[in-house]
């Protein structure tokens, strides 16, 4: 199966840097409108078979224009929400998203006992999202779009993916309808084909240090803390 896992386009709490994760969560900014309008064209080459979107509402907005252009009924997931950050939420302070950040990628390098403060943890966040694409592949559907959320993208890409580490996934940031592709079965195993537009494979580019969910520590120009 081939996996489009899209992260959502740009909301009012990207722009504030806060740890935006409950649901329904806010929606998009016009930027992130437009952003959204572009998926369809990005993927026009994608012969997609099933889309998928979380209960957020940021994600089923940024997902309607795919839906207009291929026909596909929008199939909304709980499991694929944002990763929850508990006592941290709507926080945006240094130490919030530090905590945030560690917590999510130690999940990733097997330390899925670790709760997030007032949170799940790396079981209950792997064990919802690794639901949703089982039953993704169960469908028969050999191309599947999912839009989710940067921290759950990275996370599960990095813990489940057998061609990329903790470190790639921390270092390479996600920008707002940015796209990493898979292909693989949960039976048999992910590969990462493409992160945000790029080919795995030799580094192509200068790894940037990234916040929990595809933002710059500096502050960058992407989309800014997500959530």
């Amino acid at each position: 199966m081939r996996l489009l896992l899209i992260r959502h386009g740009q909301t009012p709490s990207n722009v504030k840097h806060l740890l935006d994760t409950a649901v329904p969560g806010a929606a998009l900014t016009p930027l992130g409108e437009r952003q959204a309008a572009a998926l369809p064209e990005a993927l026009a080459g994608e012969r997609i078979g099933a889309l998928y979107a979380s209960t957020l509402i940021r994600t089923q907005l940024t997902a309607a224009p795919l839906a207009d252009r291929t026909g596909l009924e929008v199939r909304v997931r709980d499991g694929i929400r944002e990763l929850t950050a508990g006592d941290l939420e709507m926080r945006g302070d240094a130490e919030a998203v530090e905590t945030y950040m560690r917590t999510v990628f130690a999940w990733s390098a097997g330390d899925v006992e670790l709760r997030m403060p007032g949170g799940e943890n790396g079981v209950e966040a792997l064990r919802r999202l690794d639901a949703v694409v089982e039953e993704a592949a169960g469908s028969g559907v050999q191309t599947v779009a999912m839009v989710s959320h940067g921290a759950a993208i990275r996370m599960w890409a990095a813990a489940r993916a057998g061609n990329i580490d903790v470190d790639f996934a921390a270092t390479h940031a996600l920008d707002n309808t940015g796209v990493v592709i898979l292909e693989g079965s949960p039976a048999d195993g992910w590969r990462v084909r493409t992160w945000a537009g790029r080919p795995l494979g030799p580094e192509d580019d200068t790894p940037r240090t990234g916040g929990p969910m595809g933002e710059p520590l500096d502050g960058g120009t992407d989309g800014g803390t997500e959530g």
